[in-house]
């Protein structure tokens, strides 16, 4: 034996002596048994445990899912199209949102109901000149259409006047496509209705004004938008897309005036009938 108890002969004679008269299968069986045990005594030292990870793995689930996410949101961006939504809201008829993403990168959102508290329709829209708001002609307003400018095309509408149907065709997509944002994504069923792509998305950091609405958002594969759910309702294709226009036309003509918002007009007991109060303005960002 070595000095650290390793055999130097294999066939060393137990205590001296020498079974020759043995069969060689029965002489060398328990040897044979017990040499991979000697030999393994005699290995190296066993090797090191490895280091601890210095940060948590992610569920690799998670991160593909923000990847396709982040991916179908880019080529909305560079999908134009005219697509008709069916928006469903609880306790409210169902109505027919046209969106039109036109060639030159300008858009429009015609949105039955979108303020007043649903009594006027209006459509918004954002071309080179600015972004408007245009109120839509109604049987309870028969006024023809006009526009009043809100700012700059790319301004952040004040909540009193912010619908939110438009952001998952514009903003929005700004926002899943931004690996930085707080964002949490998983794979998720389509809602009633709807097809495509969905993804349940979630945000991971507490703030007053969240940068979307938590909820699914849906994709073709094209990038077409099939289906929302968020806050203001549920938005589902409804027919398939149509090719998109070079520009986008405002509904009317620019005015001076105000814009309508979102909730309906307060009532004053006092005055005359059909005089309504001037709605409350809204502090705060959107």
């Amino acid at each position: 034996m070595s000095a650290r108890g390793c055999p130097h002969n294999a066939h060393n004679a137990e205590n001296g002596r020498v079974y020759a008269h043995r069969p060689a299968r029965r002489r060398f069986a328990p040897l044979a048994l017990a040499l991979p045990v000697l030999f393994a005594g005699c290995s190296a030292d066993p090797p090191a445990d490895p280091a601890p990870p210095t940060s948590a793995p992610r569920p690799v689930g998670m991160d593909a899912a923000r990847d396709e996410l982040a991916a179908l949101a880019a080529a909305a961006q560079d999908r134009h199209l005219v697509a008709r939504y069916t928006l469903r809201v609880d306790g409210v008829a169902d109505r027919l949102i046209l969106v039109t993403s036109a060639n030159d990168g300008s858009w429009r959102v015609d949105i039955p109901g979108g303020a007043l508290g649903g009594t006027a329709d209006v459509s918004l829209a954002a071309t080179s000149e600015g972004l408007f708001q245009c109120a839509l002609p109604t049987p309870t307003r028969p006024e023809p259409a006009s526009c009043v400018r809100l700012g700059e095309r790319d301004d952040t509408l004040p909540r009193r006047l912010d619908p939110r149907v438009q952001h998952p065709f514009t903003d929005w997509l700004d926002v899943l496509t931004d690996r930085r944002a707080p964002l949490s994504v998983s794979p998720a069923m389509a809602p009633a209705g709807a097809t495509g792509s969905c993804y349940s998305v979630e945000t991971t950091a507490a703030s007053i004004n969240p940068p979307l609405d938590v909820g699914i958002y849906c994709f073709d594969a094209d990038g077409t938008l099939t289906a929302v759910r968020a806050a203001f309702g549920t938005l589902t294709l409804a027919v398939p897309p149509e090719p998109a226009p070079a520009s986008v036309q405002l509904a009317g003509p620019v005015v001076e005036g105000e814009p309508l918002g979102v909730a309906a007009p307060v009532v004053d007991p006092t005055a005359p009938a059909g005089t309504d109060v001037p709605e409350p303005e809204v502090t705060g960002t959107p």
